[in-house]
C-alpha cells in the first residue's frame, strides 16, 4: 500500500507546487494594481452640458443685458443729442459774434471816414442821403442776423421740447 499512498503524497506536492507558482503569479499582478488604478482612472477635462440647458443660461443672460443695453443706449442718444445742440448754438453764436464784429468793423471805418478831418465831412455831407442809408441798410442787415439767429435758438428749443416730451410719454 505504500505505493498508492506515494502516488498521492507526489501528486499533492505537485499540486502544492502549481498552487505556489499561481500565487506568486497572481500576487505579482496585484502588486500592480494601485498604478494601474491611476493609470485606469478617467479625469473629466471639460464637463459636458445638455444643450437645453445652455439654452436657458443664454436665455437668462440676454433678458438680464439687454435692458441695461437699452438704458446705455438711450443715455448715449441723449448725450449725443445734448453735444449736438451744444453744437448748433455755438455755430450759431459765431456766425453771428462775426456779423456783430464785421458791423463794428464797418461801423469803425464809417467814423473813421466821417470823424478824419474836412474832407472827409465835405465828401460825407456832399454824399448825404446816400451814406446814410447805407449805414442804415447795414444796421438792418446786422438786425436780420440776430432775429435769425433768435429764430433759429428758439426752433431748437422747441425740438428739444418736443424730444423730451416724446421721451417722457415713451416711458410711460
Amino acid at each position: 500500500m505504500a505505493n498508492p499512498l506515494a502516488d498521492c503524497v507526489s501528486s499533492l506536492r505537485s499540486s502544492n507546487h502549481l498552487l505556489s507558482n499561481s500565487i506568486s503569479i497572481l500576487d505579482s499582478g496585484v502588486n500592480d494594481f494601485p498604478r494601474l488604478i491611476k493609470v485606469l482612472q478617467t479625469t473629466k477635462h471639460f464637463e459636458l452640458l445638455p444643450s437645453s440647458d445652455l439654452t436657458a443660461a443664454q436665455s437668462r443672460l440676454l433678458s438680464s443685458l439687454i435692458p441695461e443695453f437699452n438704458t446705455l443706449l438711450a443715455r448715449v442718444e441723449t448725450h449725443l443729442g445734448r453735444l449736438e445742440r451744444r453744437e448748433q448754438a455755438l455755430i450759431a453764436r459765431c456766425e453771428l459774434l462775426e456779423g456783430r464784429l464785421s458791423m463794428s468793423g464797418e461801423e469803425s471805418e464809417a467814423k473813421r471816414k466821417s470823424g478824419g478831418g474836412g474832407m472827409g465831412r465835405k465828401s460825407l455831407a456832399a454824399e448825404g442821403d446816400g451814406g446814410r442809408e447805407a449805414l442804415r441798410l447795414k444796421q438792418m442787415r446786422a438786425k436780420k442776423e440776430r432775429l435769425e439767429y433768435a429764430v433759429e435758438r428758439l426752433s431748437l428749443q422747441a425740438q428739444q421740447r418736443e424730444r423730451q416730451l416724446r421721451k417722457s410719454v415713451a416711458a410711460q
